[in-house]
């Protein structure tokens, strides 16, 4: 729970209170009721499905010294900001001396730079919104009305600071262009003109805090299947944290997540964007398919595009041969497109920048799901990328170990969470769900009615209900290694007898749980390996008999994750399928609401 402290000197309220009279109570009414003018667009604050409180964080809590704190319940460190300190003669004036200036100044702004039309339907609610303005009006009344942006010339060097890095606000893919006030001037300024542009950064300063750490999406409101939930900004924090800052800038974009993986995207939009600027210049890539053998003018370009070099032979320049096909493959697998090598229609439109917009939408919705990790996801971690079908045991930003792993179906798709392993089973037995019960096995049983003792599962009453068991074996759906995180969703890693499977491109096969090649491996790894006395040989010892439960060292942090764009190992963008339509959903939220 956030919570703020905030002192203030007892000559300031005493004065405002003399000063304006009822006009602070009426004031306060009319920038929090419900229907009146909204200082920020409803779009940039959140609140969770079904919860009529603030937002719920993520699983994994991070305390204030950065480490992993197993199986508490998120809770953000809070801001304890500090005031100036008055002086005798009192806190700063907006120019007269006059704090009801400042406060008409407030109703102003709200009525005539930020209110619009009337909110949105968005996953924020009325509250939320409501509770900014009202933390936004509580921080100059503790501070007695005194500017915190402005001075005599008009935007201070700390305003000039926090406004440079509010402009740049779309290189983070965030949308503060109906929040950032038009025209701001640093000139001189009136009092009531200089009220209302101080007012105004705090507004955008408000909606840059909530937006850049997860505000504009409640993820569960896109899917029951994700649960993961961001540690929002509280806005009175925020707006203390950047006010009390020596660089407002940097306070400002330390809302938006530290993780490598979103550093690299946010370098990727940064170049997308520009080669959108040179598409003008952009070659042509159009014309019949390219195969191995064929000789076409576009080789030469195809080659300088993907930065080969001159060829071996200065007679080859224009030869479609087993070295271009290769760098297509590999460019075709970067991008999502089936790696054959040759030159189609697909990787034609691709190389001629004629998706760039779509690729710039699919990074900025990736870096909104980033938003959604938490802010520390554990120095030692697994992390599942489900549209990759990809498993990395991350040692910061070292990855120690990678997999292949198989997903959930469209129709039974694995979940988005993060959680904490915490044990292996070996030898596991498997309680056949009662979904696939009626959805699968009873009709393989009407057909044939020796089925499940036939493929050596046990069977029996509980009620009106069966039980279908498997028990431990080579033929086990678990196979030999079952790693336990519980969790609401009932979803797991583990072994499977069906490795075959692995070798495809498309594993979006299981009914939620992530099924992982080198499962053996895997586990040495978390449960410390020879250094603890697990080698590969006493965990392939343990193998077979009784079902067996290992405990590891330590929880260890587990994340779920859903990402269709990233940045490999040798900086390049690569693009997975969206498969369960995650990625196309956030981005037409996002520029839905930015174009609404």
């Amino acid at each position: 729970m956030f919570q703020s402290r905030i002192v203030v000197g007892a000559r300031a309220p005493l004065r405002v209170a003399l000063a304006l009279g009822g006009a602070v109570a009426s004031a306060a009414l009319a920038l929090g009721a419900p229907n009146g003018p909204s200082l920020l667009t409803p779009d940039v604050l959140p609140r969770p499905l079904g919860a009529a409180g603030p937002a719920q964080p993520a699983a994994i809590d991070y305390e204030p010294t950065g480490s992993v704190k197993p199986g508490a319940k998120p809770e953000p460190a809070a801001i304890q900001p500090e005031l100036p300190p008055e002086d005798a003669a009192g806190p700063p004036s907006f120019g007269d001396g006059n704090p009801a200036l400042v406060l008409s100044g407030l109703i102003e702004t709200a009525s005539r730079e930020f209110a619009g039309a009337e909110p949105r339907v968005s996953p924020t609610g009325a509250a939320d919104w409501r509770a900014a303005r009202e933390a936004i009006l509580r921080h100059y009344q503790a501070r007695g009305f005194a500017p915190i942006w402005t001075d005599v010339e008009g935007l201070s060097p700390s305003g000039r600071q926090a406004l440079l890095r509010l402009q740049k606000a779309d290189e983070d893919g965030l949308d503060l262009a109906r929040v950032i006030p038009p025209g701001l001037a640093r000139a001189k300024l009136e009092p009531a003109a200089r009220a209302r542009l101080d007012v105004a950064v705090s507004a955008a300063v408000v909606a840059y805090a909530l937006q850049a750490s997860g505000g504009r999406i409640a993820p569960g409101r896109l899917s029951a299947d994700i649960a993961a939930r961001p540690a929002i900004a509280d806005p009175t924090l925020a707006l203390a944290k950047v006010a009390a800052a020596d660089d407002p800038g940097a306070a400002l974009e330390s809302f938006n997540p530290p993780q490598a993986g979103y550093r690299a995207l946010r370098a990727a939009l940064r170049q997308l964007r520009a080669a959108r600027a040179q598409a003008g210049a952009a070659l042509n890539f159009a014309g019949p398919d390219l195969r191995l053998g064929m000789v076409d003018p576009r080789v030469a370009a195809l080659r300088s595009q993907l930065a080969m070099g001159a060829p071996v032979k200065p007679g080859d320049a224009l030869v479609y041969d087993q070295a271009v096909a290769a760098a297509v493959a590999a460019y075709q697998k970067s991008r999502g497109i089936a790696a054959d090598g040759t030159l189609n229609g697909q990787t034609e439109v691709a190389l001629s920048g004629g998706d760039l917009a779509a690729e710039e939408a699919i990074v900025v919705a990736n870096m909104e799901m980033w938003r959604w990790e938490p802010r520390d996801m554990g120095e030692t971690r697994v992390e599942v990328n489900i549209p990759d079908f990809s498993l990395r045991v991350m040692n910061g930003d070292t990855e120690v170990h990678r997999a292949r792993v198989i997903v959930g179906k469209p129709l039974t798709p694995t979940p988005i969470f993060s959680d904490f392993m915490r044990y292996v089973l070996l030898n596991p037995s498997w309680e056949v769900p009662e979904s696939i019960i009626k959805k699968e096995m009873l009709p393989r049983l009407a057909k044939d009615p020796d089925y499940l003792k036939r493929m050596g599962f046990e069977v029996k009453g509980d009620g009106d209900k069966i039980v279908v068991r498997q028990p431990p074996g080579e033929t086990n759906a678990l196979g030999r290694i079952l790693f336990m995180f519980p969790n609401d969703h009932a979803v797991y890693l583990h072994d499977t007898p069906a490795r075959s499977l692995f070798s495809l491109a498309q594993r979006a096969l299981s009914h939620g749980c992530v099924r992982v090649d080198q499962p053996m491996e895997l586990g040495q790894i978390v449960l410390g390996g020879p250094a603890l006395g697990w080698s590969r040989q006493r965990l392939a010892a343990m193998v077979g008999g009784d079902e067996r439960s290992v405990f590891l060292p330590r929880p260890l942090a587990i994340h779920l994750e859903y990402f269709t764009a990233f940045v490999d190992g040798a900086n390049g963008l690569q693009l997975r399928a969206d498969i369960y339509g995650f990625t196309k959903a956030v981005a037409d939220s996002l520029f839905r609401k930015s174009q609404g």
